[in-house]
Parts: C-alpha cells; sequence; structure tokens
C-alpha cells in the first residue's frame, strides 16, 4: 500500500466510529500521523481499530473555542496540519419540514455546517502560511438533490458544498486545495436515527441497488488528500451508485 501521506498531519473529525474511522485507519495506512476529534475518545481500542492516533482530543467542534484550542495543542505537538477531514455530523430527525423542531434545526446546522467553518477558518492561515494543505467537506447526496424530511441535513449539506466550492476559490493560488465529498447512503449507526422507511426510500434511489461502504469512502478521501490530487479544487466528489444527475 502507497505510503504517500508519510509524516504528514491529518486531523479527522468524528474520528471515534463509523466514517471518520474508516477514514482515519485508511490515512494511518497512507503513512500520515492521525488526530483524532470527536466528543468522547476515552473508549480508543487501538487493537481493534487497527492503529494507534498521534493525539485524541475531545472537542466540541460546534464550539469555535473548542476547535481553537485544539489545534493550538496540535501545533504545539506535531508542528503541522496537513489534512483537515471534516466528517462529523448527525442526521437529526426524519420529519416533515414544517414540523421540524427547532431546536434539532438549530443543532443539526450547528454541528453539519458551522463546525466546518470553524474547523476551516481555524486551520487555514496556517495551511496558507505553510504554503500547503488538503481539506476534505464531507457533504451528502442530500445537499445535492435535497431529501424529503431531512432538511435540516440537506440545507446543511447543500451549505457545505457551497462552503468548500467558495473557500477553495480564495485559495486556489496558495496551495490549499479544498474539496469535498457527495455519499449517498451508508451502512453507520447513523441509521439508528432514521426510520425504516427512510432507509428504504434511500436505498431505492441507488442504481447499484446497495449502500455504500465506509472502505470506499475511506479510498477517495485518502486520494483526495494527497499529493496526487493537485489540480482540483471545489469539487464535489460524488459517491452516489449511479445516483448523481448533476
Amino acid at each position: 500500500m502507497s505510503r504517500s501521506l508519510e509524516g504528514q498531519t491529518a486531523i479527522v473529525t468524528g474520528g471515534m466510529r463509523g466514517i471518520g474511522l474508516g477514514i482515519a485507519k485508511r490515512l494511518s495506512q497512507a503513512g500520515a500521523q492521525i488526530v483524532i476529534w470527536d466528543l468522547a475518545v476515552d473508549s480508543w481500542d487501538s487493537q481493534a481499530n487497527g492503529f494507534e492516533p498521534v493525539l485524541r482530543q475531545a472537542v466540541n467542534v460546534a464550539s469555535l473555542a473548542s476547535v481553537q484550542a485544539a489545534v493550538d495543542q496540535v501545533l504545539t505537538q506535531q508542528g503541522r496540519i496537513d489534512i483537515l477531514i471534516n466528517n462529523a455530523g448527525i442526521n437529526g430527525p426524519v420529519v416533515p419540514s414544517w414540523e421540524y423542531p427547532v431546536e434539532a434545526w438549530d443543532q443539526v446546522i450547528a454541528i453539519d455546517l458551522t463546525a466546518v467553518f470553524y474547523s476551516c477558518r481555524t486551520v487555514i492561515p496556517h495551511m496558507r502560511e505553510r504554503g500547503y494543505g488538503r481539506i476534505v467537506n464531507v457533504a451528502s447526496m442530500a445537499g445535492k438533490d435535497g431529501v424529503q424530511y431531512i432538511s435540516a441535513y440537506s440545507a446543511a449539506k447543500a451549505g457545505v458544498i457551497a462552503f468548500t466550492k467558495s473557500a477553495a476559490k480564495e485559495l486556489a493560488q496558495d496551495g490549499v486545495l479544498l474539496n469535498c465529498i457527495a455519499p449517498a447512503m451508508v451502512e453507520t449507526g447513523l441509521m439508528a436515527e432514521m426510520t425504516p422507511e427512510h432507509i428504504v426510500a434511500s436505498k431505492a434511489k441507488i442504481p447499484m441497488g446497495r449502500f455504500l461502504q465506509i472502505d470506499e469512502i475511506a479510498n477517495m478521501v485518502t486520494w483526495i488528500a494527497g499529493p496526487e490530487c493537485s489540480f482540483t479544487t471545489g469539487f464535489v466528489f460524488d459517491l452516489s451508485g449511479g445516483r448523481a444527475t448533476y
């Protein structure tokens, strides 16, 4: 396996489980030194997960102060941040938009969109100063299509896509590339927040007739975050099983 990320420091938000853990493991296999951000990090099992992060930080990504303190610690210990994977996210309730709880809307937007801005805003100045960086934001096909009954999630992920495109243009000549991925439904713990009907409807939209696998996401992200991705920025990489129409 290629060690194209040897010596690089990579932050993965929401890295304790699911997609984030899969991405972190794959980046580690490529040689990156992994920093895990999550709300709770004490339950880490290096043997089960297959690697040992250089840092595990309890970070509330929806708090700018928490993000800034974590970045300061990473830079003190590692001296560099080469890769930022904004993966942390929640689905929120599955209800019609006119019944969507206001508190839940605020929480989904805070964790799925505002947190991406906080992390990028904090890390980008360091990357610009060094003249190198790779940021991958995890969006969703819902951010392109708009999925019924998950209006907050769809709106947040659409915001992630637009923010990525905007910031990427600003950084296009600075050596810092921002891209995002738009996965279709993935088999993860987030399914526990969804109704069976919603899961069936989501699978029916995928022409390949199956859900996306975490390893498939991790492989795509590792390439986007690596040196071989050198002339693509502000782009949305679909992992849709043929669902994407534009």
